[in-house]
């Protein structure tokens, strides 16, 4: 009985394990790569996992994966539960041997100074054995040939053969100043057109979105780019002297809102939420040093 029990036991830590990678890395595909099985096992241990609990853990769609309520909370439960054994096994391994060496990590300015930054120094104070090198770059260009560690990356990712963990999502906002001249004809998407546009350069269609109603009603629009930056600081900076309309991350732009310095536009409108994803080269054994900082990110940044 015993055995038979392990046995049972072993089965569904593998079922879990399978669940976990999906997740984390956002697709079945690139879960069964991961765990080196074909990608119709990955499937079929996750379907197994949710006949044995009864419950439905991911939403599939042709593009991506979605965790369910009961998901996200099995999902965290287990991340945690996994987190114990992996320290179990590096305390094992490594014994005393404090971590040390450089660190090279890179994140976009705005975000970085915001949130990854003012961690550092918690991070430091439980691995002091670690250099942090920090650089403020949004592009991924530089993870392999830089030989960064480490880009934390906001926005949807291109495909590549890099490795990524998603943390969070965002809102972006459609925003502008109350003084922008032509604001308050705004009362439908249409009306956008018809307005000066501060665009993201980063982006290959910085002024076409997307907007749905509350009633999940879609609707496409097409701004008039009138000033453009790669800089989500600068974008701010030029919504707020009235030169047009921006789209910016919520956690940028929430004080502005706030004082009413900015105003939302169409707030009855949503843009689709944005991925903060944390990207490393692909290799068999990631460096410790990477991933207790990977943990300690999901650790703190988690929303």
């Amino acid at each position: 009985m015993a055995a038979t029990t392990s046995t049972a036991i072993h089965t569904q830590l593998h079922r879990v394990q399978t669940f976990l990678a999906v997740v984390e890395l956002g697709s079945y595909t690139k879960a069964a790569d991961y765990l080196n099985i074909s990608k119709a096992m990955a499937s079929l241990h996750v379907k197994a996992l949710e006949e044995a609990l009864s419950i439905t853990l991911l939403v599939r769609s042709t593009r991506s994966v979605a965790l369910t309520e009961s998901g996200q909370q099995f999902y965290d439960e287990f991340k945690q539960i996994f987190g114990h054994i992996e320290a179990a096994f590096d305390n094992a391994q490594h014994g005393s041997r404090r971590l040390r060496g450089q660190l090279r990590i890179s994140t976009t300015a705005e975000f970085g100074e915001r949130y990854v930054l003012p961690l550092i120094p918690q991070f430091v104070q439980r691995y002091p054995g670690i250099a942090i090198s920090h650089d403020a770059n949004s592009s991924l260009s530089d993870l392999v040939a830089e030989k960064l560690d480490l880009v934390v990356r906001l926005g949807s990712l291109a495909d590549s053969s890099l490795k990524s963990r998603k943390l969070a999502d965002y809102e972006i906002w459609l925003v502008a100043s109350p003084q922008l001249t032509g604001l308050q004809a705004v009362q439908q998407p249409q009306d956008l057109a018809d307005l000066p546009w501060i665009a993201n350069s980063n982006l290959d269609s910085p002024t076409h979105w997307v907007l749905e109603s509350a009633q999940g009603q879609q609707t496409e629009v097409q701004g008039r780019t009138a000033h453009q930056s790669n800089s989500s600081s600068a974008i701010r900076a030029l919504a707020l002297a009235g030169l047009g309309v921006a789209v910016l991350p919520d956690w940028l732009v929430q004080d502005d809102v706030r004082s009413g310095q900015l105003q939302r536009v169409l707030p009855e409108y949503a843009l689709p939420n944005q991925p903060i994803h944390l990207v490393f080269p692909s290799s068999r054994h990631l460096p410790r040093k990477t991933r207790v900082f990977i943990d300690f990110l999901a650790e703190h940044l988690v929303r």
